[in-house]
């Protein structure tokens, strides 16, 4: 019918499209079928008969137009010329099949650009039916498993052992494809007809190579508008579980066309243990299976769990001896003291951010258990009602996740073990056996004196960095003005470390005075005591060990930590942000981005003219009308009207947007790494599929079925 169509509306160059095609891109008007051809079911629609063919063309009333005389004549085909056209066509799409297959012969591989060149497309040759009808079937199946992925729809059905014995049932993709069929789809229909009921219509193989094509296909969207973009950061989530393999979630950053900052999820990456496999992996999923090129990253950053941060540094490390210009940063999604904490190469600060994640956890999920928080902290906090309300208002948010997540923790400790003791001595059905069990182990947890000083102890050492982590959380002129605080920081972390006897001794008393309010006996690790066996020795205390064991690597592990993620190059990198107009308005436009910009010097449009360039820029704002603002985030900036003319600040501007430590600003174009959350957060562990994750997560990028139809057939023919 579609043939018919073609033919009657005198379009021959549209013979040689698809039915499917023709009926996604074409439309015709109306008024070119007879009224008999139209049903007028409903007065807003107009529904045609299955059989309707269009007949009404006047094909001649532009001659008697006056307006149309200049417009090119549209010439009434007969039948013989009509013939004539199609076989000129035929003999054309011949000669060029010809020649290519010739030129096939000589050339037994044919030279593609590597950067993306202009490939000669082949005619494709006429599909037969048999083709057409598998094609057909093919983008059915493709439909399918992209619904799934967006719907977060698993592959897997009831498992073998919730059915009864003898009887069969459909997995989800086999349930939706015979869902699809009694809801009327012809192709599916007739391929299926004859296969009998308990055959799985599609392989568990097939399913896989399939949804490997989506996954392909719809991360490429994703990185083609990266290459465009040329400059991006790559920054890594937490190691998590997928099917009982530990994988790390990749996302990557970067400025599109519409001078957006994006930070877009590409995919997860399987996690190695051996940290060096682990680097030259990650190198080459990027490099070789992702296509990006390295040369124009520009930022890396890792937020990782406790006990993988020293192997994610040996990635970096990797990556910055081959690329130095992929900047070590943190990340602007984490609090500074956070990634700091979770670094600490000492093992009692790991289990101690560990019970303090359980412990939100726990109280999170059970509104009930928070009211009863409430209540506690009311009671103790009868004379300051007002800190009373701030640590209630706190408790309902992630509290784990804030700068001073260790102070909230020493101020919330009481109220946390007897709400919790409150809890496990309730003889009353309040609470489920669950929830009493959790509780009384994380009143154990808590009052365990090792937990107690760590804790105390992590909160006086960060609180030299508190102040400096979330300024770089602020807004832009927050961060710039930070960059030139870090001398100031390390300084007094270096006094700690000189005067590390006096110090400890104030922390450990805090400590102490906590546990005896808790009743908790002051004492070595039993974990100590045990190693030691029969040479314990009787002269070590409590104070002297947790000073040598906890204070000391603690202390220097964050001097050192701080120096080598804010190395020169970063360093620069951030005073830099002085080119935002808001932050030289701060300066009395009395900077100089000329030197800090040199590492930057290759990424420039035009880096002779940088120096007038940056002259006339601070001009023009100095200068600026009164009832002018000044842009105060690089986002702003960005998006001025007139930054074109200012070439080698636009290119300045984009590089540094996408470092990992500074904030996306737009919060829409962020949404990589909530979606993320949401999708680890609302999906078991056993249901999750790395492939079905990605469309998850990216449901709204556009998916051509054509191309993935097309791939399927070259890699699976």
């Amino acid at each position: 019918r579609c043939q018919r169509w073609v033919e009657n509306c005198r379009r021959a160059d549209l013979e040689d499209k698809t039915p499917d095609q023709l009926n996604k891109h074409y439309r015709l008007c109306a008024k070119h079928f007879e009224t008999s051809m139209i049903c007028r079911s409903s007065p807003y629609r107009t529904v045609l008969r299955d059989n309707a063919v269009p007949t009404i063309f006047d094909l001649t009333s532009h001659l008697n137009n006056p307006h149309s005389r200049h417009r090119k004549r549209i010439k009434e085909l007969s039948e013989e010329e009509i013939r004539t056209l199609k076989q000129q066509k035929i003999d054309e799409d011949f000669e060029r099949e010809r020649a290519t297959q010739e030129c096939n012969e000589s050339n037994e591989q044919n030279t593609v650009s590597e950067e993306g060149g202009a490939e000669q497309e082949e005619e494709a040759a006429p599909l037969t039916l048999e083709e057409r009808e598998n094609k057909d079937y093919l983008k059915s199946l493709f439909e399918i498993l992209i619904l799934m992925g967006k719907q977060n729809i698993p592959l897997d059905g009831h498992g073998v052992e919730e059915l009864p014995e003898g009887i069969f049932a459909s997995d989800n993709f086999q349930a939706l494809l015979e869902y699809r069929i009694n809801g009327g789809d012809e192709v599916l229909r007739k391929r299926f007809e004859m296969t009998a009921v308990n055959l799985e219509y599609c392989s568990k193989t097939q399913q896989k190579q399939m949804l490997e094509i989506c996954e392909n296909c719809v991360r490429e969207e994703t990185l083609r508008e990266v290459r465009d973009s040329h400059f991006f950061s790559i920054v890594t989530d937490e190691v998590v579980d997928i099917a009982g393999e530990e994988h790390l979630p990749v996302l990557v950053r970067f400025v599109d066309d519409s001078h957006n900052l994006r930070e877009e999820f590409i995919g997860f990456l399987p996690y190695e243990a051996d940290p060096e496999v682990l680097a030259v992996k990650f190198h080459s999923t990027i490099t070789e299976k992702w296509g990006l090129n390295m040369e124009y990253c520009r930022g890396q950053a890792y937020i990782v769990s406790s006990g993988f941060a020293s192997k994610m540094k040996v990635v970096a490390t990797r990556l910055l001896q081959k690329y130095p210009q992929a900047v070590y940063t943190l990340c602007s999604s984490c609090a500074l003291n956070v990634w700091l904490a979770k670094s600490v190469p000492v093992v009692g600060v790991s289990i101690a951010l560990g019970t303090m994640e359980e412990v939100c956890c726990l109280f999170h999920q059970s509104p009930q258990l928070l009211v009863e928080l409430d209540n506690t902290i009311s009671a103790l906090f009868q004379d300051n009602e007002e800190k009373g309300n701030e640590l209630k208002e706190i408790c309902r948010s992630q509290w784990t996740g804030r700068h001073d997540t260790f102070e909230v923790v020493v101020e919330l400790m009481q109220a946390l073990v007897l709400c919790l003791d409150a809890v496990t001595s309730d003889s009353s059905v309040r609470w489920n056996n669950f929830l009493v069990g959790r509780a009384f182990v994380l009143s154990s947890a808590l009052t365990d004196f090792d937990f107690i000083v760590t804790v105390v102890i992590m909160k006086n050492v960060l609180s030299f960095t508190r102040a400096f982590g979330k300024n770089l959380q602020g807004q832009t002129s927050d961060v710039f003005f930070a960059a030139g605080s870090l001398t100031a920081v390390l300084h007094s972390l270096n006094e700690v470390m000189e005067n590390i006897e006096v110090y400890h001794e104030f922390w450990f008393e805090e400590a102490t005075n906590l546990a005896t309010k808790l009743d908790v006996q002051i004492k070595l690790p039993g974990k100590f005591r045990r190693m030691q066996q029969g040479n314990f020795d009787p002269d070590i205390t409590s104070e002297n060990y947790y000073k040598e064991a906890l204070s000391v690597p603690t202390v220097e592990h964050i001097i050192q930590e701080l120096k080598d993620i804010f190395s020169e190059q970063h360093l620069k990198a951030l005073k830099c942000l002085s080119l935002v107009p808001s932050v030289m308005g701060q300066l009395k436009f009395n900077t100089s981005e000329e030197h800090h910009a040199d590492m930057f010097k290759n990424d420039l449009p035009n880096p002779d003219t940088l120096s007038a360039e940056l002259h006339c820029w601070r001009i023009k704002w100095k200068h600026r009308g009164k009832d002018i603002e000044l842009p105060a985030t690089i986002y702003e900036a960005l998006h001025l009207p007139d930054i074109k003319f200012f070439p080698n600040v636009y290119a300045l501007l984009k590089v540094l947007c996408i470092l990992p430590v500074m904030k996306v600003e737009n919060e829409k174009y962020g949404m990589g790494r909530k979606r993320l959350k949401a999708y680890l957060k609302n999906t078991l562990k056993e249901h999750r599929s790395s492939n079905l994750a990605l469309l998850n997560i990216n449901f709204d990028i556009k998916h051509d079925l054509d191309l993935m139809v097309d791939t399927y057939i070259k890699l699976y023919p």
